[in-house]
């Protein structure tokens, strides 16, 4: 499979279940922003259920900003936070202290844009999973593309509408299994196992 995609926050299981199962992977670098999608945000499963954790970003008078133009809004301090909840959600996970040291760059690092940020989520997630990953990039926009699994819809949760196996999450027994959360979440509670888990799962088309 040949596979288009947004790069987003700690990408959601789906994501990484298309690039698991993907020959040539392509990054959509030349798309408009759109907010109230998963470009700036992730959700994990905290001791309440679900959660959103949400990159706060500086707001433009421009209709049409890029998404590789979006910058990070510093006035607010959203790494400590942000990790200070996914310490709540899975410090008791079987895995979290195996990956907390990887992961830290992403909370103490300063990014000055999105899209930075977002590309070296991925990155890290994916040297996290042991896989090695080749990326090319978008150099103009398509709306539509022919000979590849068009997976920029799954940056939209709402229009995801994969649902996988269930696996042991933290706190399943309280709340039950939750579908296609960040990648995180299967991370931390699969290890490196979850590759595994990502190659044998189907996406909705």
């Amino acid at each position: 499979m040949n596979l288009l995609i947004h790069p987003t926050y700690f990408p959601s299981i789906s994501h990484f279940v298309a690039i698991t199962q993907s020959e040539q992977i392509i990054l959509e670098m030349e798309d408009n922003y759109q907010k109230q999608t998963n470009r700036n945000r992730t959700f994990i499963y905290s001791p309440n259920g679900i959660q959103m954790l949400n990159i706060p970003i500086k707001h433009t008078k421009e209709s049409h900003q890029k998404t590789k133009d979006v910058r990070l809004e510093t006035a607010f301090d959203w790494q400590k936070q942000h990790f200070k909840s996914l310490e709540a959600a899975y410090r008791t996970s079987p895995f979290f202290e195996y990956f907390e040291d990887a992961l830290l760059p992403i909370f103490t690092k300063k990014h000055t844009f999105l899209m930075d940020l977002n590309l070296e989520t991925m990155a890290i997630v994916s040297k996290c999973l042991g896989m090695k990953i080749e990326f090319q990039k978008t150099e103009e926009y398509f709306h539509e593309v022919s000979g590849f699994f068009d997976g920029r819809k799954l940056s939209n949760g709402k229009k995801d509408t994969s649902t996988f196996e269930t696996y042991t999450q933290v706190f399943g027994d309280k709340h039950g299994f939750i579908n296609n959360l960040s990648i995180l979440d299967l991370l931390f509670n699969e290890g490196r196992f979850a590759v595994d888990y990502l190659k044998k799962q189907s996406l909705n088309p």
